[in-house]
């Protein structure tokens, strides 16, 4: 299967709360809004939602079947998108349920799209503009013109927020498919999802998701095999190990055993460079499974720059000293994080912070300084070269993919609002949830900035 670039409308859960509330406010009538996207700069063309304006109802003429509302409020839109390359595309209300563009809707769109090029003093937004309808149970359904005013369906509109929506153009039906059966494995087929870190978590959750029936996968990792992993990486072999192979190549060699209809994309480079966080901006969903603070930073900005969700993961085993001076185990602890555009970040959330990304940074340029803050490895007061821990990172990977079916094929009792982190204590025997409530979003990584330069906002990753 080879993945063909798409056309994509992305908003938060936020934005699409706010449209659908107000498109659909009880009185059976059409309603309208203006969505102004900037194009993420990707090979697909990602609309991203950076701003929205909701059309008063009482300056609009309504009817079940028909809207009229001002031209000021295009106006308005195409003088502000102006400045900044932004796409303007108008949505309205199909309070009746009907799943396609009207006769109706495409006279109208014949006048006003060619308004809206016709009023652009400068080249026109590479995402170009468009129109999108909205259904009574918020599906989406949008399509996209170029400067020559030719028409183009939009291939998938995604929310991503508490839950995970993905609409495409043609499907029958606008339900999630149900969570664990064919239909669900029909859809993954259509996804891509990006795995940052082919080790001790991330060659479980890669195993889980080719299995699954996931589309297309990026694996990304710089690091070689060596034969102290082989206890804790899935398909790792003796051979690997004495050729010093790459990760990733290990990893899609095995995925291309038992899959002929994935695209696997293989970066053999850290995620702080060019190549793999552009590659990681073209998955559909991001799991985090690196051990380190700057790849969590990074990580946490291609998902909030680029909307992407993303899913981090960490396990930790501290230890206590025992009277007889012996190490024992204090606690087996395992975290995920779900984090979503607009939401609470990792960094919000303490998982880096400017002291461990500092400590890292000396351990780069000033080994000797940091020698003395030297992390020891899974298992905090023991040093261990090949810690015994694919249980445990079974475990964890496990959570992450289950959390991410939660959210995309939703199956829960509860909300998933109330799971923005799940931490499980073996040693106890305790589980916690965190809500997303229960963060303080910080506001300090910039939300759909895509690639603009420099690359998120870090002059080290500059053209």
């Amino acid at each position: 299967m080879t993945f063909h670039p798409r056309t994509l409308l992305t908003m938060t859960g936020g934005q699409h709360r706010q449209l659908h509330s107000h498109l659909f406010p009880g009185d059976g009538l059409e309603a309208a809004a203006v969505l102004l996207c900037r194009d993420a700069g990707l090979s697909d063309r990602k609309l991203m939602v950076v701003d929205l304006t909701l059309v008063p109802y009482d300056q609009c003429r309504r009817s079940p079947y028909l809207l009229v509302w001002p031209g000021q409020f295009i106006a308005d839109a195409i003088n502000v998108a102006e400045d900044d390359g932004l796409s303007v595309i108008l949505l309205h209300s199909h309070p009746g349920g009907f799943r396609q563009f009207s006769d109706l809707d495409n006279e109208s769109d014949a006048q006003v799209i060619a308004s809206i090029f016709a009023g652009w003093g400068g080249v026109s937004p590479r995402g170009g503009h468009g129109s999108a309808i909205m259904m009574p149970d918020g599906e989406v359904i949008g399509r996209i013109y170029d400067d020559r005013h030719q028409c183009m369906a939009i291939d998938t509109v995604s929310v991503v927020g508490d839950e995970m929506r993905f609409w495409r153009n043609g499907c029958e039906s606008s339900e999630a498919p149900m969570a664990f059966g064919a239909d669900m494995t029909c859809e993954l087929g259509k996804l891509h999802a990006c795995i940052i870190g082919v080790s001790g978590t991330g060659s479980i959750v890669a195993e889980q998701l080719a299995r699954m029936g996931f589309g297309k996968m990026t694996l990304i990792d710089y690091d070689r095999v060596e034969g102290k992993n082989l206890n804790r990486i899935l398909n790792s072999t003796l051979s690997d190990a004495s050729s010093n192979a790459r990760k990733v190549d290990m990893f899609a060699k095995a995925i291309r055993g038992y899959r002929s209809d994935i695209e696997v994309v293989i970066v053999g480079q850290t995620i702080a460079s060019r190549e793999a966080v552009f590659a990681a901006a073209e998955a559909d969903v991001i799991f985090s499974c690196v051990d380190s603070s700057e790849g969590r930073h990074i990580a946490d900005r291609i998902a909030q720059a680029f909307m992407i969700p993303l899913f981090d993961m960490g396990v930790s085993i501290p230890t206590r000293k025992r009277p007889d001076g012996h190490a024992a185990i204090a606690e087996v602890i395992g975290r995920v994080d779900y984090i979503q555009p607009s939401g609470s970040t990792l960094g919000d959330r303490g998982v880096y912070t400017a002291a461990s990304l500092r400590a890292e940074y000396l351990a780069r340029v000033a080994p000797e300084t940091y020698a003395s803050q030297l992390d020891d490895g899974y298992i905090k007061g023991a040093v261990e070269e090949a810690p015994s821990v694919i249980a445990l990172n079974m475990r964890a990977a496990s959570a992450a993919v289950l959390e991410f079916i939660a959210r995309a094929f939703p199956f829960r009792h509860g909300r998933n609002s109330q799971q923005a982190r799940s931490i499980f204590a073996l040693a106890d025997g305790d589980e916690d949830d965190l809500g997303e409530a229960d963060f303080q979003r910080g506001g300090i990584l910039e939300v759909a900035v895509g690639a603009r330069e420099p690359l998120l906002g870090l002059p080290d990753l500059g053209a």
